[in-house]
């Protein structure tokens, strides 16, 4: 399995389907082929898990304590709307509407290799969340990619 990586800009049907770009689809891990799973994202999108990274979370997830209302109250919200998917012949999927009004998406969606997952985006939301500033990128790319700050 490569990492996910590149931008992809796509159109949902009619029906609230998605065509997964085939590069990304070449790229899931063989074990859990087209499983996957989709969640809301910390920020305003959508985020597709390989099976196996999903199971990773998950077993973080799980272990917190029921008994704390903190980490409960994450639980609730980490799971609410998660939906397993498995792609169909042609790579595509359906986004339930609750998951599409979360992320704002209606027709248009950029889809972004992020390493380990898949994130999909209304585009004017992605526009708003990325980094424009070159000085700023530079700097962050300093502070998290650093040998010094390893």
């Amino acid at each position: 399995m490569g990492n996910f990586s590149s931008e992809y800009y796509c159109k949902l049907d009619a029906k609230g389907r998605l065509v997964l770009p085939a590069k990304l689809k070449a790229a899931l891990p063989e074990t859990f082929g087209n499983e996957l799973v989709m969640r809301r994202g910390f920020d305003p999108c959508l985020v597709l898990y390989p099976m196996n990274e999903y199971r990773k979370l998950d077993n973080k997830v799980s272990a917190l304590d029921d008994f704390d209302p903190k980490q409960r109250n994450f639980k609730r919200s980490f799971y609410r709307g998660n939906t397993e998917i498995e792609l169909d012949s042609t790579g595509r999927f359906l986004i339930p509407k609750p998951l599409l009004g979360f992320a704002g998406i209606s027709k248009e969606v950029i889809v972004v290799g992020m390493g380990k997952t898949i994130e999909i985006w209304d585009p004017e939301r992605y526009d708003n969340f990325l980094i424009n500033d070159p000085e700023v990128f530079a700097d962050q790319a300093r502070t998290y990619l650093s040998d010094a700050n390893k």
